[in-house]
């Protein structure tokens, strides 16, 4: 099992999604697997229930997703926050970082509405705080680190396959790269 952690518009759900293909390994993404649990969006919850209730319901659901023998998880951002779950993560999984500065970040994200965590006054303010809260939690967990930068969604999983010696079954399809092309 292989796990990607990162701030929220790192790439996890892209990244991970062509790692499980390319691998021919099921693909989890755990806050897609919460919004069905749910019912209801993140942001949704969020705004009725609390951040701390959602963190429960993620807990359980990192729990059993790490229970999985094989397959890509793709988790939310603040996964890491719980140490339960940077215990299940590194346990059970092999962990990769995927690294973004918070300014690369904002540039990615500057429009999304439906990150909860982002819809304040000053998101490039709250970015930097994450990175600043979670940054040394992500490295603790990671056993391995990949910056995202600008490299392409296929350069990052080559890098991430090789870093982690792992032979991809599927041939690289250079598909375009939504990491960049928000604008």
């Amino acid at each position: 099992m292989l796990s990607l952690i990162g701030l929220p518009g790192s790439g996890k759900s892209t990244v991970g999604r062509q790692l499980a293909r390319r691998l021919q390994w099921p693909f989890f993404d755990s806050d897609r697997l919460i919004e069905e649990r749910l019912g209801c969006s993140i942001r949704e919850f969020f705004e009725s229930e609390g951040e701390q209730r959602f963190r429960d319901i993620e807990a359980s659901v990192i729990d059993e997703l790490t229970q999985q023998p094989q397959g890509v998880l793709s988790t939310g951002g603040g996964a890491v926050l719980r140490p339960e779950n940077r215990q299940h993560l590194q346990q059970r999984t092999r962990v990769v970082y995927l690294r973004s500065s918070p300014d690369e970040l904002f540039r990615r994200l500057r429009h999304d509405k439906n990150r909860p965590l982002l819809q304040v006054a000053d998101p490039l303010g709250r970015l930097r705080d994450l990175y600043a809260q979670r940054h040394p939690l992500y490295e603790q967990v990671a056993h391995c680190t990949v910056d995202t930068g600008r490299p392409s969604v296929s350069a990052l999983v080559r890098s991430i396959l090789q870093q982690l010696g792992l032979t991809p079954v599927q041939p690289l399809q250079e598909p375009p790269n939504p990491l960049n092309s928000r604008a």
